[in-house]
């Protein structure tokens, strides 16, 4: 892959982030309770509890797959990469989301695998965690 490509790759990460970043603290400082407590949910869900995070990241990764959301997908990845999930572990998950959501997944799951490679080939920053809460 190009230079270029591997830069555009890296500022699509980084729109992405920064754009999530953005909206998420839009929509927190709308009055809306119901908004702000699924936000809250969401953050408390992935915290460590009866199952640690590696567990509950690689849960939302075969989930995101499932569910065909690229967007998802690719911040469940990150997320998996910075709780410690190696690349095994991740084509495990990959394969359960396979099985799960069957051959439309294949798609997407090639997307997987390209962000999975370039975040263990450095220079793509990872988007911030469930961070909701503001």
């Amino acid at each position: 892959m190009s230079a270029g490509s591997q830069e555009d790759e890296a500022d699509r990460v980084a729109v992405f982030a920064a754009f999530r970043k953005r909206m998420n603290e839009r929509i927190l400082a709308e009055p809306n309770q119901v908004v702000r407590r699924f936000f809250a949910l969401d953050s408390q869900t992935y915290r460590a509890g009866a199952l640690d995070v590696k567990t509950k990241e690689l849960l939302g990764l075969v989930a995101s797959l499932v569910l065909r959301c690229d967007d998802c997908i690719s911040y469940h990845v990150a997320q998996c990469c910075e709780a410690g999930v190696d690349r095994d572990e991740m084509f495990e998950a990959f394969s359960v989301g396979l099985v799960v959501g069957g051959s439309i997944v294949i798609p997407h799951l090639r997307r997987a695998v390209d962000f999975l490679d370039r975040l263990e080939q450095g220079g793509i920053d990872v988007p911030a965690a469930h961070e909701h809460d503001g």
